[in-house]
């Protein structure tokens, strides 16, 4: 789908489909959309709306044919809900909606919008056309590369049209960044949607060294056990794939601060010798979708420019109940010389990222965030609406928070109390790796913590909301690439 802003008459401009919108309870609609309606003489407002019963609720839309009146085909009219609870996000999610219904029509080649929210919304035409490209791009997006029937039916020209030559100057730099943003997403997704025997951590290590202009290494087993990283390659020991530690650099020409990002990398969980239920194994292939996220956001670092350097790092791995896999009972020394003893063999992506931490903390950053599918208790407690936030910095987190809010994203933050930590204990070793089934969430991000030292540290749990099993907001079923924006928001604040 090429998107494009021009400046122009919705009136005059042709095309097979010509969006326009109301907000609910409108009954006669004022600017573009009233434009629209006089040129029909008034078919929205006295069909549509009186006698059809168009209400204008949020998400919903209605296809009406033009008769020739205007050159556009059909016009479809939009929802935009109440206008109190109108929003940037409300934009990116309708926007999703309206390429959505758009796929599903006959003959749909060339779809004409309004820029949505700039007129009687209130809002930047800059921030409008970015939700508006984020949104239609994630809305068009599907994963049907094993399919044999692939869909054919695609939208090949999306143009934003306004009269206003400043706010088509605005929108087109909003439309730029959008189209960058939803790249990364949707690469996260198509990532995360690979099964397990395609995205391995050798393939992960190909992705990041396809990366160009960025400074890419990738250890190998030899390597990652000569930097001691013993919880790490305890996972990756019951596994004929090969373990690979993987770390991206971006620097800017003056840094303004140091950043490390990581993405856990389980490849695939099958719970180790602590099996999996066969029904818990269905989408383990998605316990990588934090490295995924990570890899997503390395994507188009170059394109976007933040005056920052970046590190990003991935211990990648595949947890399996091979001959040589670790045991219960175990005792692991990570990077940083604790000792670990081994409660339970699905509890692994902590050990993985306990090294990973170790790793960026000896890196000189001023701040680590590390984003996980590290437990189902979070699954429990949040579901599939938000992600769990963690760490050891209020200001941090708070500005996490505030990014994924921008971004679409939910983080809620979960307490790190001290009596959590008395479930870690060990009688044999430092800790254990892991605690009571109650607070689960909080107890590995104090797990975690024990691999943070001198820096500003945040823990994001993306469990529930890597990958869902039906549509929400402007996400299709599948991986939703939980995360991308968030770090994009984060790293351009």
């Amino acid at each position: 789908m090429n998107l494009t802003v021009s400046k122009g008459l919705l009136e005059e401009v042709s095309a097979n489909i010509l969006v326009v919108n109301l907000f609910e309870g409108v009954k006669v609609p004022a600017g573009a959309t009233g434009a629209i309606d006089i040129a029909l003489d008034g078919l929205i407002s006295d069909f549509v709306i009186a006698k059809e019963g168009f209400t204008g609720k949020f998400g919903s839309t209605y296809v009406l044919p033009t008769y020739g009146k205007i050159p556009a085909e059909k016009v479809m009219i939009v929802g935009l809900g109440k206008s109190k609870d109108f929003s940037l996000n409300k934009l990116r999610e309708v926007s999703a909606k309206v390429v959505k219904k758009c796929l599903k029509m006959q003959n749909c080649k060339k779809v004409v919008s309004i820029l949505h929210g700039a007129g009687v919304g209130g809002f930047d035409a800059q921030n409008c056309g970015q939700m508006i490209a984020e949104g239609s791009y994630i809305g068009e997006y599907s994963f049907d590369k094993y399919k044999s029937e692939k869909k054919t039916k695609k939208i090949e020209d999306f143009v934003i049209l306004d009269m206003v030559e400043e706010n088509c100057k605005k929108a087109k730099a909003g439309v730029k960044k959008g189209k960058i943003i939803a790249s990364a997403v949707n690469f996260t997704r198509s990532l995360a949607n690979e099964p397990a025997q395609w995205a391995t951590p050798s393939k992960l290590a190909e992705i990041a060294q396809s990366f160009k202009e960025l400074d890419v290494k990738v250890y190998d087993k030899d390597e990652i056990e000569k930097m001691g990283m013993g919880a790490f390659l305890a996972v990756a020991k019951g596994s004929s794939q090969p373990p690979k530690f993987i770390h991206i650099k971006y620097k800017s020409a003056n840094p303004k601060r140091k950043l490390a990002i990581i993405g856990k990398g389980i490849t695939f969980d099958s719970g180790g010798l602590d099996i999996k239920p066969p029904s818990s194994m269905l989408t383990m292939k998605d316990d990588m979708s934090a490295a995924a996220a990570v890899l997503g956001v390395m994507s188009i670092i170059k394109e976007l420019k933040p005056d920052i350097e970046i590190h990003a790092l991935i211990a990648a791995c595949e947890n399996m109940p091979g001959a040589s896999a670790y045991k219960p009972g175990d005792i692991l020394v990570a990077k940083n010389g604790k000792t670990i003893e081994v409660d339970n063999t699905d509890a692994e992506g902590r050990l993985t990222l306990a090294d990973a931490l170790c790793y960026a903390c000896d890196l000189g950053v001023d701040t680590v965030i590390d984003v996980a599918t590290l437990t189902g208790a979070c699954v429990v407690a949040l579901g599939n609406v938000a992600s769990g936030i963690m760490g050891n910095n209020q200001s941090l987190i708070d500005k996490l928070i505030k990014c994924a809010n921008q971004g679409g994203e939910k983080l809620w933050q979960l307490p790190m109390f001290e009596e959590y930590k008395e479930s870690l204990k060990s009688d044999i070793a430092d800790m254990r790796n892991t605690g009571s089934r109650m607070g689960g969430t909080q107890t590995a991000a104090l797990f975690l913590q024990n691999f943070v030292k001198k820096v500003h540290w945040a823990h994001i749990d993306i469990a529930g909301t890597a990958y869902i099993d039906k549509p929400v907001n402007e996400l299709a079923k599948g991986a939703t690439g939980a995360g991308v924006r968030t770090l994009i928001n984060y790293i351009l604040s």
